[in-house]
């Protein structure tokens, strides 16, 4: 079963209800990083949970580029609407799996911070459904450790 998700935009990443913001610097230059994300078999090295990423648009990547994520316990639609080579990419949920959000967005930016290295900010922003509201600070805290533990995995995966 399907759950449609509400487009949104770059304004929602500071508007929305629940934020999650992380920040790390990695070992590789933004482009190597950039590289990665592009690599839809990638995701499963960084990212626990994630079993496979299928790009459904064509190559050059770009806005509008979409793609379905299937995790261990749901596929989820995402719909690129910024895209900057290198440096940015944003994705909001067309549709998930199960509802547990009405709207997601996540945020990925990379800054170069000297000689083959990267400061990457990690953004998620969500309007949780009634399932994750009711899960309240349980729920909230679950999604932020995730998110989190994704972007520390990412750190670690580059330092070997």
């Amino acid at each position: 079963m399907e759950f449609s998700c509400r487009a949104v935009d770059e304004s929602f990443l500071a508007s929305a209800p629940m934020r999650f913001v992380n920040e790390v610097v990695l070992d590789a230059p933004p482009e190597a990083v950039f590289r990665m994300f592009e690599d839809g078999d990638s995701w499963s090295k960084w990212i626990k949970g994630i079993k496979g990423v299928e790009w459904t648009s064509p190559k050059p990547f770009g806005v509008g580029t979409t793609r379905t994520v299937t995790l261990d316990a749901m596929k989820v639609k995402e719909y690129f609407f910024i895209w900057e080579q290198n440096k940015r990419f944003t994705f909001y949920f067309v549709s998930t799996g199960v509802p547990f959000v009405k709207a997601l967005c996540e945020d990925y930016v990379l800054e170069p911070v000297g000689e083959g290295k990267t400061k990457f900010t990690y953004t998620v922003a969500c309007e949780p459904s009634l399932p994750l509201k009711l899960s309240g600070p349980v729920g909230k805290f679950a999604l932020g450790k995730m998110f989190k533990d994704a972007t520390r995995d990412l750190q670690q995966l580059l330092k070997r």
